[in-house]
């Protein structure tokens, strides 16, 4: 049968090509076979075996307008060229990319986390937002390592500087560290505003310092009642935190949200100003040139601190608040369930707030003494893309609309992997701001 083949014929040298054709294909099933035998060990030994060719792609081929002109440029060195430059890179602008288990904990992993961000446990039957990693336009941000950074501060100790937005940036830190080793809790004041934590293996302290405004500050009292107003004396930093600056190595600054409301400024004991007032004798000041003003007066602080070491410290800026259809107090919503792009969360209002405080600390970077480091996480933008990431309602209290703080596990926890970074380069500036 097989002679009547059209191909099954001998050729000159009386070798048959139905032999030569049944080398070929076991040319080509040996072939398929070592390719796929290459695959399955590539699958078998890599817990992610193509991050790294999803990563270079969007690496070099994103296209990102932003429409703030600024490069807070970061010398990196993810990628060598063939003359060995150093690749500049902004950190803080790009966007967010699906990766399988984004999270390098979860709610059962961490038994610190507070009710009130513990999503997964308290009802969110969206678990996408962990599975989204922060990729930079032109690099690669690495990953966290409790390892890496438990050795980074040996000996160290590190205090978050705020309101419950650092608390918030601290438990997220907790998390990922207690992967590697169980912290000492230490300290604890009775409203939970003071923390501290202790890794004795590293002889590392953790530390939380509670402050509304940085500055001193105290409920306005009308008519002999307590209101929701606060007078804040700009001229006064908040002891509560000032006074434990000479013990720290690290400092991470953060305000904004007490800001958000009525308020009246004071100097010298005398109304200068105020926050979202109607009185014609007090000018309105607004909330972003107030908040840039409470970072830069904390930052000069710091700097004028003769009692302080050479402390690095660290100013993160504005966490937005993504609330739809109302506010928190209104009907307010914050149930997305996915990552927005740059476009979509192109907020005037938050960029405004965001850009008075890297004004006022590119004044304090300018004139900095006594070997005192200043750095900014300018976290801003990449959150402003996370509708996806806070509470909302998935917390203890279900009648509780939280669109303020985030999640944990979440994006929020993407702000260690910038402060391990920067941490990594302490001996050298992350960048210079080009306005």
């Amino acid at each position: 049968m097989l002679e009547n083949f059209p191909y099954y014929n001998t050729n000159k040298n009386g070798t048959s090509n139905g032999l030569q054709i049944r080398k070929l294909v076991l040319f080509y099933v040996l072939l398929a076979f070592a390719a796929t035998l290459f695959f399955t060990v590539l699958i078998l030994y890599s817990p992610n075996p193509f991050s790294n060719f999803i990563f270079k792609k969007n690496a070099t081929t994103l296209s990102h307008q932003s429409p703030l002109k600024i490069d807070p440029a970061t010398t990196m060195n993810p990628k060598k060229e063939s003359n060995d430059e150093k690749i500049k890179c902004d950190l803080f602008e790009g966007k967010w990319i699906p990766v399988p288990n984004g999270s390098l904990y979860t709610n059962w992993s961490c038994p610190l986390i507070p009710n009130s961000r513990n999503c997964l446990k308290f009802g969110s039957e969206n678990a996408d937002f962990i599975n989204w990693r922060w990729m930079p336009n032109d690099c690669e941000l690495p990953g966290f390592n409790a390892k890496t950074f438990l050795s980074i501060v040996r000996g160290k100790k590190l205090a978050f500087i705020g309101d419950s937005l650092a608390r918030n940036q601290m438990d997220s830190l907790l998390c990922l560290l207690s992967q590697g080793e169980t912290p000492e809790d230490v300290y604890t004041d009775d409203l939970d505003h003071y923390r501290t934590f202790y890794f004795p293996s590293h002889d590392f302290t953790l530390m939380a310092y509670w402050t509304q405004h940085l500055f001193s500050s105290a409920v306005k009292i009308v008519n002999g009642s307590e209101t929701a107003m606060f007078d804040i004396h700009l001229d006064r930093i908040d002891d509560n935190w000032a006074q434990k600056l000479p013990i720290l190595d690290y400092a991470i600054i953060s305000i904004g949200h007490w800001f958000n409301r009525t308020n009246y400024l004071y100097e010298g004991g005398k109304v200068v100003g105020c926050i979202y007032c109607d009185e014609p004798d007090v000018p309105n000041v607004g909330l972003a040139v107030t908040v840039g003003k409470a970072v830069g007066t904390a930052l000069e602080y710091i700097n004028d601190c003769k009692e302080c070491k050479a402390l690095l410290t660290l100013a993160r800026t504005f966490s937005p608040t993504l609330f739809e259809y109302g506010s928190w107090n209104d009907g307010g919503k914050c149930n997305r369930t996915s990552p927005s792009t740059e476009k979509q969360a192109d907020y005037d209002f938050l960029m405004g707030v965001r850009n008075f405080q890297v004004k006022e600390f590119e004044k304090i970077k300018k004139r900095t003494t006594d070997g005192k480091r200043f750095e900014m996480l300018d976290i801003t933008r990449a959150m402003m893309m996370r509708p996806d990431g806070h509470p909302g309602t998935n917390s203890h209290d279900p009648s509780y609309r939280d669109c303020i703080h985030w999640c944990l596990p979440g994006p929020v926890d993407v702000w260690k992997e910038l402060l391990m970074f920067v941490l990594q380069n302490r001996d050298g500036s992350i960048g210079d701001r080009d306005h």
